[in-house]
């Protein structure tokens, strides 16, 4: 469900950069500038005033929402298929962690670090897209650490007393618990003690 609405919201992000390019790209152009920040000389000299070079950095910023929301969709075409096929999971898993990666890079490293502290983002009141930044990390922090919480394979099943299954685990010195609790007790045949009552044995 996480992926269909990172996905769903990517798409929709990338969707409008394109159809609104002029306004989001004067967004780029004023952050590059930092013209509406404090205006300190300590920290101007960290300006890009040149038009072209935000144009190709938003240019940028769009491929790279185009890219996490193929990569979230192919994560969620492929979940939707795997049904039982482990394969597919494992795909699905992996293609949903690279995406939500793409996405902490770009919101975290590219608006937080870069917009927000280097180009002192967060001086202006007019073009500041931190809390933006900030909602869009966390939700693919949290679908990141999911997908890494549910790597790995499952310990093996036990099948029978002594069996295959039981055989292929390398016990521990202090694994004596758990190998007692898997291994099923072994039961004596009702048949051999038949007509013979616990009273009778003892006796003998």
């Amino acid at each position: 469900m996480l992926v269909a609405i990172t996905a769903a919201q990517m798409g929709l992000v990338a969707f409008g950069n394109i159809t609104d390019f002029g306004t989001n790209a004067a967004f780029v152009q004023h952050v590059f500038a930092m013209d509406t920040t404090f205006n300190s000389p300590d920290t101007m000299w960290r300006s890009i005033t040149h038009p072209g070079l935000s144009t190709t950095a938003y240019l940028v910023v769009i491929g790279w929402e185009v890219l996490i929301t193929v990569v979230l969709v192919a994560a969620l075409v492929m979940w939707l298929r795997s049904h039982a096929d482990a394969r597919r999971a494992e795909l699905a898993r992996r293609l949903a962690s690279a995406g939500w990666l793409l996405e902490v890079l770009l919101f975290g490293g590219g608006f937080i670090v870069i917009g927000g502290e280097w180009f002192m983002m967060w001086q202006s009141e007019k073009w500041n897209g931190l809390q933006a930044a900030l909602q869009n990390l966390i939700i693919a922090a949290i679908g990141l650490i999911w997908c890494t919480s549910r790597r790995g394979n499952p310990e093996p099943r036990p099948e029978r007393a002594g069996g295959p299954a039981l055989k292929n685990i390398n016990w521990g010195p202090g694994d004596r618990g758990r190998r007692a609790a898997v291994t099923p007790a072994r039961i004596e045949p009702i048949g051999r003690f038949r007509g013979k009552s616990p009273i009778s044995r003892r006796a003998r």
